[in-house]
């Protein structure tokens, strides 16, 4: 019908150039239900989508980065999770995507995260977490997080943020007060961001199932034009 032909339209002049002929664009446009999404939104039919009943997160994340792409002003997308736990609530970040973001795109990632805690109505108090605490056991990731955190003071100075740090010092202050008395965060920190995808995916299923009674919100799709999630 019209808005067939108009979708797959669209979507070979968006990617022509990337080696999509006219009969492959046809053939995505009616198996693949993310584009099929994706191009509703871009053409105004539909306000946003949730996607990822099967598949793997990058093969969705392909199809929404072609129709929609990225926030203006973002660099890079990222995953964060939810944790409804018994004595505290945390996001962890980055869950899903990127296998190991550089400081630029850990602080980018952080910033992100902050901005849909506000959203949900909460303060963000965020943690770069890293084997390393404060400068104990210096390496290529505990530096990456010292790094980060040096990028957030000048591009989000009012952001309650620290690191690097080990995972008890951030949800306890008082651990922290210890080792770190000037520290910018005050508070138990409920934004962990972790220094890699291992860290964070592991981190959020054994939560999840240990002390979490398999209650999570997300994935939350970071740094996308349009509400989308996977």
């Amino acid at each position: 019908d019209e808005r067939y032909r108009s979708y797959w339209e669209t979507y070979l002049s968006m990617t022509r150039r990337k080696g999509i002929t006219e009969q492959y664009a046809k053939l995505e446009m009616r198996r693949r239900h993310t584009l099929i999404g994706s191009m509703a939104i871009h053409k105004g039919d539909a306000d946003g989508m949730i996607c990822g009943t099967f598949g793997t997160v990058n093969l969705h994340l392909h199809y929404i980065d072609q129709v929609l792409g990225r926030r203006a002003g973002v660099n890079t997308y990222a995953a964060m999770n939810a944790l409804v736990l018994p004595d505290r609530q945390v996001v962890l970040v980055d869950t899903h995507v990127n296998e190991n973001p550089t400081a630029e795109q850990i602080a980018e990632i952080t910033i992100m995260a902050a901005e849909e805690m506000r959203r949900f109505g909460l303060h963000p108090r965020a943690a770069l977490l890293s084997h390393s605490n404060f400068g104990s056991v210096p390496s290529a990731s505990s530096s990456k997080m010292s790094r980060a955190c040096e990028i957030l003071a000048q591009l989000a100075p009012q952001l309650e943020v620290e690191g690097e740090m080990h995972g008890d010092a951030a949800l306890d202050p008082e651990i922290r007060q210890n080792v770190f008395p000037n520290s910018r965060l005050k508070g138990d920190a409920n934004v962990l961001i972790m220094p890699n995808l291992d860290a964070a995916n592991i981190a959020f299923n054994l939560l999840m199932v240990a002390a979490g009674d398999r209650i999570t919100i997300g994935p939350i799709l970071l740094g996308a034009a349009r509400p989308v999630h996977i």
